[in-house]
């Protein structure tokens, strides 16, 4: 790892309470990357993307960006340094429009460029007016992921993005991953193996909270590979 990458995790342990929950965890990402993190439910992998992005204090380990340690500052600190996280619930604010919850977005970042956001996904510009309790998962997920590239982050921390969607949602957010990545790396939980092997240039297998395989190149990156430490 070195200090040119946009993530850099090294040593992370973390607990909730007295029981660990990651052991000794090592990660890099570099620029422009698609990084996935894969493993059964309870693996540790939300865990390790709130850890990253300030949810959760570190019992030990390092977590840096370049040369700038996150370790210790809010979450939204974190954001203002290009560090998104996009959680796995689909929370968005339900009383309030699409519009609105963007516009809360902007005026956090400044990035009023909503083109940007609506090039990605164009279903958005027709729904502008609903209010977002009203949009099904699929929408929320593009809504949420829209809402966090404001600002143009450097690295979009994105969990379980496509639990629950249909198949041609599924489809859009790979064509999406695979944009985006021509500006910001990205980390994404994912268990769906097949959208994972299509567009990660790395894959981290994770296991009762350690990583238990770190796999690179399209040879390693197959979904048969991947179940192995699964």
């Amino acid at each position: 790892m070195t200090s040119e990458e946009i993530l850099t995790v090294k040593g992370l342990t973390v607990s909730y309470g007295e029981s660990k929950v990651l052991f000794d965890m090592d990660l890099g990402v570099g620029p422009g990357q698609i990084v996935a993190c894969v493993g059964r439910n309870g693996a540790g992998k939300t865990t390790l993307l709130k850890s990253i992005a300030g949810f959760l204090k570190p019992l030990a380990g390092t977590v840096t960006s370049g040369h700038v340690s996150l370790l210790g500052h809010k979450p939204y600190d974190i954001a203002r340094m290009g560090i998104k996280y996009v959680p796995q619930d689909k929370k968005v604010f339900s009383d309030l429009t699409v519009g609105e919850n963007l516009e809360l977005g902007s005026y956090a970042t400044g990035d009023y460029n909503w083109d940007r956001i609506t090039g990605y996904f164009p279903k958005l510009k027709a729904l502008m007016d609903r209010k977002a309790g009203y949009l099904s998962g699929g929408e929320r997920q593009m809504l949420m992921i829209g809402r966090a590239l404001l600002g143009s982050p450097k690295l979009l921390l994105i969990d379980e993005p496509t639990e629950g969607l249909a198949p041609s949602i599924v489809s859009h957010l790979k064509n999406v991953f695979a944009e985006l990545s021509k500006s910001a790396a990205l980390v994404i939980v994912e268990q769906n193996l097949p959208l994972i092997c299509a567009i990660a240039d790395k894959v981290y297998a994770i296991k009762e909270g350690r990583v238990v395989a770190e796999l690179s190149g399209r040879d390693s990156i197959r979904a048969d590979v991947c179940e192995r430490y699964l």
